[in-house]
């Protein structure tokens, strides 16, 4: 059988010849450039999507206008609250981004329900991915509430570094990413540049003693 997009997603390479061909018929690949809202607060939820390539971000806004960021779905992955609005009929209460250029497959809702009923296969599919998900939304609670913010500061800038050890984006919005003010990244970068472990220039943060932020990360964790 020829690989097609199915095979991307470890769990729906298992589908039986027929379901895939229903899976495809019933999908299409959509394209979309970074910067992109694809869905938002009060939106109903028309489509699964699973990631090709790219990166999405999903954050939420309170009543008072503050920012937290929840998750990223990356490439072979689908994003838990769409799913989860799909399978209870809800309005969205986050928005998604594309953070880069973001190529996935839509699966309509008319697809999803059949696909959730009749194969077991997609099915586990779907609830696998939720449950852990779910389970990644957990430990952001926890780290959110006892983890030390210079230590979730460190492992961010690790996890979001590029390949020149530079992370492109402001105080702000590393602020929004760990869900505190501005003024406290700004804080925490200054001490991580007195150590030697970063260089700070607009928009952008350079890791300069990689290893430095690794031990604090590792000695935080056991």
């Amino acid at each position: 059988m020829e690989d097609t997009w199915i095979d991307k997603f470890k769990g729906l390479s298992r589908l039986p010849a027929d379901i895939r061909a229903e899976l495809e018929a019933g999908s299409q690949i959509v394209t979309v450039p970074a910067g992109t809202q694809i869905f938002a607060p009060g939106q109903t939820a028309d489509n699964l999507w699973l990631l090709l390539d790219g990166t999405v971000k999903v954050q939420q806004k309170s009543d008072t206008g503050r920012e937290i960021f929840l998750y990223r779905v990356h490439a072979g992955e689908s994003c838990v609250l769409t799913t989860a609005c799909m399978l209870a009929f809800e309005d969205y209460a986050a928005e998604g981004t594309s953070e880069t250029d973001v190529t996935a497959v839509a699966i309509p809702r008319e697809t999803f329900d059949d696909l959730v009923a009749r194969s077991r296969v997609f099915r586990e599919f779907v609830f696998t991915a939720y449950s852990r998900r779910i389970t990644d939304l957990f430990t952001l609670i926890d780290d959110i509430v006892f983890q030390r913010m210079d230590v979730r500061l460190a492992s961010r800038l690790l996890e979001l570094a590029d390949d020149h050890d530079v992370v492109h984006a402001t105080h702000a919005v590393l602020g929004t990413e760990l869900g505190t003010a501005r003024e406290v990244i700004s804080r925490t970068l200054s001490e991580f540049q007195r150590r030697g472990w970063v260089e700070q220039s607009r928009g952008e943060v350079r890791l300069i003693g990689r290893e430095g932020l690794e031990r604090l990360v590792k000695t935080a964790n056991g």
